[in-house]
Formats: structure tokens, sequence, C-alpha cells
């Protein structure tokens, strides 16, 4: 199940970039956890002739960290090179002859997660190999996008979600021992769902890698206890009315939920327009909600996002100075003597009816500038990162 660390790793690595009309961000924190798992991958122009397509994905790496770096730097390669990937007309005409029909991604995507966990079990059997003796697993979660479709894969429980003209229009599922049909799957291959794990071992039902749960004879890979096989869904792209994407771990989901991220990330792009500084709120609010696992967001930004509101900045602004002002409020009103450490604070702004708050990510979202105001008070007695998060942890 992994283990902990006494305090969280918060040092993040972030990036951003742009091209093919989208714009994207990206951030990732080790957290409580001892090792950091995830990786991610963020292309803009794809190879054989898809300079207009795009590609992007996290994995969520478990048991270690070789499958989910090795899919990060060979997955989309075995999807855009197999022959299934490469077939078919163009999606829809008008001049798009040349690039794989919607039929032939679907068909692509799930020979190329196939075909790459067949290698990666190859690589098992060589013992020169560096992932010789590796038993790591990982999930995947991708949208390929081009100019026409955006194509959700999941295989796991790592997520995905499009925001379009203001809500969540679309969100993967995720793929849990405990669903009947994941349930159904690993029962037929002899095993049993105990405490909502793979043989109450496994937390998730489909992983690349994993092989030691794919080991029953007479059944094919998409029917072992763990399947590597994705679900694929073309969505149509609306220019007008698709917002962004948000590709995450379950680190980040374990706290927040589907309406939640998308309400969040939303409100911080009227906010600011700066992609890396967006997903790295998420992280920072997600670690102050309680989430004990390493953090993955990816964030692309399509036609429809939303801008800087002027009217939202002033109303952030005005929040941040009415924080400050209750912190130091709070402070002065101490009794006895006795001045509250930055728990005892947060405990009591808990309490209270703040207005335009950010939705989704709520006080835990502003817990930055409650600890600065704190500091500028009391720059001696400020509590540790990891005390704030176990209050988040106890009250959330």
């Amino acid at each position: 199940m992994g283990a902990f660390l006494n305090k969280p790793k918060v040092e993040k690595h972030t990036a951003r970039g742009e091209g093919n009309g989208l714009r994207f961000g990206v951030s990732s924190m080790q957290g409580w956890r001892a090792e950091m798992e995830d990786a991610h991958s963020a292309v803009v122009g794809l190879p054989r002739g898809l300079a207009a397509w795009s590609f992007f994905a996290v994995y969520d790496g478990h048991a270690g960290t070789q499958v989910a770096q090795y899919c990060c730097q060979h997955l989309l390669e075995h999807i855009t090179g197999n022959a299934d990937f490469q077939a078919g007309p163009g999606d829809g005409g008008d001049g798009d002859e040349e690039e794989p029909s919607v039929e032939s991604v679907v068909r692509g995507v799930r020979t190329g997660f196939l075909q790459i966990d067949e290698h990666m079990r190859g690589l098992l059997g060589r013992r020169h190999a560096a992932c010789a003796r590796d038993r790591s697993g990982s999930t995947a979660v991708a949208v390929m996008v081009s100019p026409r479709h955006i194509f959700f894969i999941n295989c796991g429980d790592s997520r995905g979600l499009l925001s379009r003209a203001g809500a969540v229009h679309f969100s993967t599922q995720d793929h849990k021992p405990g669903d009947p049909r994941e349930r159904e799957r690993i029962q037929n291959a002899g095993g049993a769902v105990l405490v909502q794990r793979v043989n109450g071992s496994l937390a998730v039902s489909r992983a690349l890698g994993d092989f030691a749960f794919k080991r029953v004879r007479g059944k094919g890979p998409t029917e072992q206890l763990v399947s590597p096989e994705p679900e694929v869904s073309a969505i149509r792209r609306c220019p007008a009315g698709d917002e962004f994407v948000v590709l995450a771990c379950d680190g980040i989901w374990d706290v927040m939920s589907n309406d939640e991220l998308c309400d969040f990330v939303r409100s911080r792009l009227q906010v600011h327009g700066d992609l890396e500084r967006v997903c790295s709120d998420v992280i920072d609010t997600c670690l102050y909600k309680g989430s004990r696992d390493n953090m993955s967001v990816v964030l692309v930004c399509l036609g429809g996002a939303p801008s800087i509101c002027p009217e939202a900045v002033r109303r952030d602004a005005e929040l941040d100075q009415f924080l400050e002002q209750r912190v130091q409020e709070i402070l002065r009103r101490s009794s006895g003597g006795q001045i509250p450490d930055l728990v005892n604070v947060m405990r009591t702004l808990a309490t209270e009816s703040i207005p335009n708050l950010p939705p989704g990510g709520e006080l835990a979202s502003k817990r930055s500038v409650v600890e600065a105001a704190y500091n500028k008070v009391q720059p001696c007695a400020s509590e540790d990162t990891d005390n704030a998060v176990l209050f988040f942890r106890g009250f959330s």
C-alpha cells in the first residue's frame, strides 16, 4: 500500500506550453509518500503526419516507478505506430483523408496499450533489463486532441474530465475491483475482491504492468485479474463551449469531486492566466484537504477557456485582505497572553462564514494567505506545514 513520510515533501515540478490552439500547465508533488511514482506526458504535434494533434497523459505508478516511467517515454509511439491506428479513412473528410478515423484511433489506442504491456512483460524476462526484477504497475489517463475530437483514454483509477459551457461535460470512469463488471472478470479469472482490492492486494482492476496479476492460464490479456485494456471515448469538439481538460491521479480525486475541481479550476482561471500556477493551486489545496498520495495534474485549456475577469480579481484580492485582517484580529484578541498557533487560527476561521472563498477549494485553498498573515504578526511561531495539513485532514 506504500510507505509514508513523517512530513510531506512539498516541492513541485511544473511546466507549461502551448501549440495547436491549446495551452497547458503541469504540476506534480511527492507529498506524504515515501517515493514519487507519478509521471506525465505533454506532446504538442504528434509524429506520422499528425502535427495538428496533441497528447497529454498522467501515469500513477505503484510498487515502483519503472512501469510509469517506461509508459511515459514509450506509450505514445506504441499507439501511433501500430497498424490499427494508421488504418482507415480520415475522420470526417474535408481534407483529412490522411488522418486516422475515429474508429481507427479507438482500435489503435487499445492495440497500443496491449502491445506496450506485452513488451514490458518481455523486458521482465531479460536479466539485463532495468526492470528485470520490477513488480510495479501504473494506471494511465490521457487525452489525444485532434482538430475535431478529444479522445479520452483511461486504464485504472486516475481520471480525466472535460469542462464545457461552465460544467463537467464528460469524465472517465474509475476501474475499481468493486465495480460489477470488473468484479465479474476478476472472479472469472479465479480471483476475489477482498476489502475492495484484487485478492485483497491491489486497489485498481486495470493497469499496465502488475504482471503478478496476469498469469492465469487459458485467459487472454483482457481477461486477467488485472487488465491492461483502456476505455476510449471520442468526444466531438465544441469550439465555442469547450473550456478545459483536467487529467489527474487519484491523489487529487481522493479529496475533490469532479464538480469541485472543475469549479475551482474555473475560478482560478478567472483570477490569473498562469496555468502552471493553477495546477500548483490545485495540488496545494488537495494537500491541505488531506491527500496522502503523490499528486499530479495536467490542465489543457481549449478555445472556450475562461479569461481573466476583473470582478473575480477584485473579489479575490478583497478576500485575501479580509483573511489577513481576521488573522490579525484573532491574534490580537487571544486571551491570557497565550498566542494561538497556526492550526488554531485555521480552526477558528473554519467555523466562520467567509464570503467569496474559491468554490471547490474553500478555506484550504487560502491556507498560504492565512500563513503569510500569521507570519507577519508572529514570525517565530509559525507551525510546520504538516501540522496545518493534519488539521485539514481532521476537519474535512
